[in-house]
């Protein structure tokens, strides 16, 4: 997967719907998100991100893609996003990992929420 769609896939998260969570996000997952209970792994991981709603715009910087070994990509980055006047920003880092051709899930996920208005 070039840049160009590892952020695609990203963007592709922060806006997705339930149904994209549960068949992007592997069952062997682990996050740190900025919420009780912090930790989340397997399916406690998909549902913590699950009912999210779906951000209406999305904005990343600092960007980096690093690919340690084949099939295995690591990304970190900041973001803002914004919804109905609600916004959220954060440092994340990502892991995605390869099952088959173009069929990739996240194996890892990291928030850590920041003050949108610092991170505008």
């Amino acid at each position: 997967m070039d840049d160009k769609r590892v952020w695609e896939f990203e963007e592709s998260l922060w806006r997705a719907s339930e149904e994209r969570y549960h068949e992007r996000v592997d069952p062997d997952c682990v996050m740190a998100l900025s919420r009780a209970p912090w930790l989340f792994t397997g399916d406690a991981a998909i549902e913590a991100v699950s009912h999210t709603p779906a951000w209406d715009e999305v904005a990343f910087s600092q960007q980096d893609v690093r690919r340690p070994q084949e099939g295995l990509i690591a990304i970190a980055y900041c973001v803002v996003a914004s919804r109905e006047g609600t916004r959220f920003a954060a440092a994340c880092t990502s892991v995605y990992r390869r099952r088959g051709h173009d069929d990739w899930t996240v194996v890892q996920h990291t928030q850590i929420a920041l003050d949108p208005q610092e991170n505008a």
